[in-house]
């Protein structure tokens, strides 16, 4: 029986993660690989960075086919015990300058999957956060220290057009993320643009309330961070990945290699609104806001 290891980047009990497996398991039992019937899949469930060593390790000595990693914190991990066995990768932001792959087209080696970005859709951020809070003058953006710079290089790029004044916020934990939105809260007419992190993930219900309590409007990658409590987000739908991720493992398991497949974006991005959120910021959601809105949140 074939084996499959999946390396998630939260806790077991992290409903978002849960989610994203659940997905991924719909779609590879829908291609004909039942957990225990077809293949073995053996998950571990990482949220700190001696997790995630730990967990690739143990993975990697049960000899998967393949594995499946959640977010750059997980491929780094694996990356570091092996560079043969196969790795399908979901929501990595910048597998390039990471030196996962040697292009999108092109990967090379062992490693391939799906990207959440395509960089162009920065300027989206800084259009929709404009047009929500029209007085933000300065904005903070709020980004992993340890992923590849392309998301603010982006928003750099596209900032000048719109008349905003950037503040980088580099952060890599938790009191690092209360500290530097605290110290950007200061000085008035402020907003954020969280990119995306597994940082960001686990800590979401943070980032969300330390905007509320210093009234930033901000935008977010992804629909979990406005269900947090969050205003916005623009951005795919992260489940999707996994659900095509799984369509990778499934050719893989059936002969294909890596090195073969190219890495893939989203075919979708979802614009979501926190109507209680923008209440609570004294916002008023213009309607031409909330007709391009794919969900609202009251």
């Amino acid at each position: 029986m074939q084996r499959i290891g999946v390396l998630m980047n939260v806790a077991a009990d992290d409903a978002e993660g849960r989610g994203r497996v659940a997905a991924f398991q719909q779609t590879l039992q829908q291609l004909g690989w039942a957990d225990g019937r077809d293949v073995r899949i053996d998950y571990r469930w990482a949220s700190d960075a001696v997790r995630f060593h730990r967990y690739a390790e143990e993975l990697l000595a049960l000899a998967p086919d393949v594995i499946l990693a959640s977010a750059t914190p997980s491929v780094q991990a694996l990356r570091q015990v092996s560079r043969t066995v196969p790795i399908v990768f979901a929501n990595v932001g910048d597998p390039v300058a990471l030196g996962f792959v040697d292009s999108l087209a092109r990967p090379g080696g062992n490693t391939t999957g799906f990207t959440p970005y395509e960089f162009g859709f920065a300027a989206k951020w800084l259009e929709l956060l404009k047009e929500i809070a029209p007085r933000v003058t300065r904005v903070a953006v709020l980004r992993d220290l340890t992923i590849g710079p392309a998301h603010l290089s982006a928003i750099q790029a596209v900032a000048p057009s719109f008349n905003v004044e950037l503040s980088v916020v580099g952060v890599r934990d938790a009191s690092e993320i209360e500290r530097g939105v605290t110290a950007f809260a200061r000085s008035s007419n402020g907003g954020m643009i969280v990119t995306a992190s597994t940082l960001a993930l686990v800590h979401r219900d943070l980032i969300t309330m330390l905007a509320a309590r210093h009234g930033l409007p901000a935008v977010y990658s992804f629909r979990y961070m406005v269900t947090a409590g969050g205003l916005i987000s623009y951005g795919p739908d992260p489940m999707d990945s996994f659900r095509r991720a799984a369509g990778y493992v499934d050719r893989i398991l059936k002969g294909e290699k890596p090195a073969d497949l190219p890495v893939q974006t989203p075919t979708k991005y979802e614009f979501v609104i926190n109507l209680k959120t923008a209440k609570a910021l004294g916002l008023t959601v213009p309607d031409s806001l909330l007709a391009r809105a794919d969900e609202v949140i009251e």
